[in-house]
């Protein structure tokens, strides 16, 4: 093995290279490879958690675990890997992608979060810096806590990276007014494919500043990251309505995130569920809280078998009186066509609000789903076909539920920046995002107990139905596995744009390998 090991050194050559014996003490033959790196930080051969994300789907360990001490150290790393043919790096967070897209078959994984994580907002209040690796929630709770301050966009989960989100795109009921998170941030710190530490922005270095965000990892691993913030609210009045009519939904979500109401609400979401008792589908779904009765009574006989509910948001301050909050909110849903009698509200902090998802997640760690496959689907999909996807694929194909949430919500197109990498739906202002996600029970007492093969096999009926009918869709935290059509459909008429950043700013395809866009010996195409 020792003499293996030393042919590998000099000629690199990962992909030759035979299985090796993870039981060996200190990773075996793995070790030599990074002698004379000068890490600040540690490796780690124990690479068990690395080879596995939140989706469940996959599985692949990479030779080693890098834990880096600062930028420098994931520079070396990268110039490391470049000097073999086939040897990639993959940047992982909280690990919460769905197909692998953070995997490193046989390559280097860099545990992003062991890196420094301090977050400091600047004395002006205007923006914060935080490293690559810092969790949305700990930035919500050191400016909020320390500072009074917040950013104004977030993700629904914030037990997420700042580099993670901001290579996708972070969104969630904010974006109508701040557009997604990759259009609230000023500055970057970036390593790109070539091993630079690069700082840019809309106006230094630009070109990697908007292929980076949104870019899916393949141009460069985010390390700092310098983000807009504004005043924290105290308090959320938190507001649920229901529609039994899907053209009620719409028009009504479209109208407040277009600002038809005048005055405007600070989040705006939705989601569809089930016609039925169902405790995980159905009616209570739509609760708030279990004093937020659901009477079915109130649902209009035309009523189908899935409904649909508006989740809304008001930031206030404890000075605010309690009647003018009351006026404000009455100004903004009296014209609404939810049925009435079926509207749900609470009061709570703004933090607490912010952090709603984290008490699903206790509980779902509770009940031993959190841990299970989440074979999930997200989809932009646009105005001119959402009423089309609402009758094949709701009301159709999810009309008993799919064991968990079934967002949809509408997005406006000139929040977000064309230069960016994200790519957003062909036509019109306002888009939809469906997120269908999928938790898997070991028993559901409605019987809707899908394998997790059978799950992934819905989602892929659901993409085929949308290409069939020619609905005007992209994926969101996409995914095509090996097909390399899938990917140059996906980014259409950019296709030839994400491909000449990827020539400029990672050549040699070291970066991102998970996402299988470009192999290490790739060409232009």
């Amino acid at each position: 093995m020792i003499a293996y090991i030393d042919r590998f050194v000099h000629e690199n050559d990962v992909e030759s290279m035979p299985e090796l014996d993870r039981d060996e003490e200190d990773g075996g033959g793995v070790l030599p490879l990074f002698k004379g790196l000068e890490l600040q930080g540690t490796v780690d051969f124990d690479t068990a958690a690395a080879g596995k994300d939140f989706g469940g789907l996959q599985s692949s360990e990479p030779l080693a675990m890098i834990r880096p001490a600062s930028a420098d150290d994931v520079a070396r790393v990268i110039k490391l890997a470049s000097r073999s043919p086939q040897l990639a790096v993959a940047a992982q967070g909280n690990r919460h992608s769905i197909n692998g897209q953070a995997m490193a078959h046989r390559g280097l994984a860099i545990d992003m979060k062991s890196m420094d994580s301090r977050i400091q907002v600047d004395p002006s209040g205007s923006h914060v810096d935080v490293g690559g690796g810092a969790l949305w929630e700990e930035v919500l709770k050191r400016c909020v806590s320390d500072h009074g301050l917040a950013p104004r966009s977030w993700t629904d989960y914030l037990d997420l990276t700042v580099g993670g989100t901001l290579s996708n795109a972070g969104v969630s009921g904010q974006a109508f007014r701040y557009g997604p998170q990759t259009e609230n941030v000023t500055e970057l710190e970036v390593v790109t494919g070539n091993g630079d530490v690069l700082v840019c922005s809309p106006n230094q270095n630009s070109e990697l500043f908007f292929s980076v965000l949104g870019g899916l990892g393949q141009f460069g691993i985010i390390t700092r990251a310098r983000i807009l913030l504004q005043p924290a609210p105290d308090m959320v009045r938190w507001i649920r309505l229901v529609y039994g009519e899907f053209s009620d939904f719409t028009a009504d979500a479209e109208f407040l995130v277009s600002g038809g109401a005048g005055d405007s609400f600070d989040y705006v979401e939705g989601f569809a569920f089930v016609n039925s008792d169902d405790p995980v589908n159905g009616w209570p779904s739509a609760r708030l809280h279990t004093g937020h009765p659901f009477d079915p009574t109130h649902m209009p006989p035309s009523a189908g078998p899935v409904l649909y509910c508006l989740e809304l948001a008001l930031h206030y301050n404890n000075h605010h009186r309690r009647s003018a909050v009351d006026k404000r909110v009455e100004r903004m849903v009296g014209g609404l066509r939810y049925c009435k009698g079926m509207r749900g509200e609470a009061e709570v902090s703004y933090v607490e609000f912010l952090l709603r998802v984290k008490r699903a997640e206790e509980e779902a760690k509770a009940n031993g789903i959190w841990d299970a496959p989440h074979a999930w689907l997200n989809l932009f999909v646009s105005k001119s076909h959402i009423a089309h996807f609402d009758a094949v694929v709701f009301k159709n194909i999810l009309k008993h539920g799919i064991g968990g949430p079934m967002l949809l919500y509408p997005l406006l197109r000139s929040k977000w920046d064309s230069r960016k990498s994200v790519v957003l739906p062909a036509e019109g202002e306002i888009f939809y995002l469906v997120g269908l996600l999928r938790f898997s029970f070991p028993y559901h007492p409605k019987g809707l107990n899908l394998s997790v093969d059978e799950m992934v096999a819905q989602n892929e009926e659901i993409v085929e139905i949308c290409k069939r009918k020619g609905f005007d869709f992209k994926l969101y935290l996409p995914h095509y596995g090996d097909r390399k059509e899938g990917w140059r459909q996906h980014f259409g008429n950019q296709w030839t744009r994400f491909q000449q950043r990827k020539a400029s700013f990672d050549p040699r395809a070291i970066l991102a390998p998970g996402l299988k866009i470009f192999s290490r010996n790739w060409q232009p195409s």
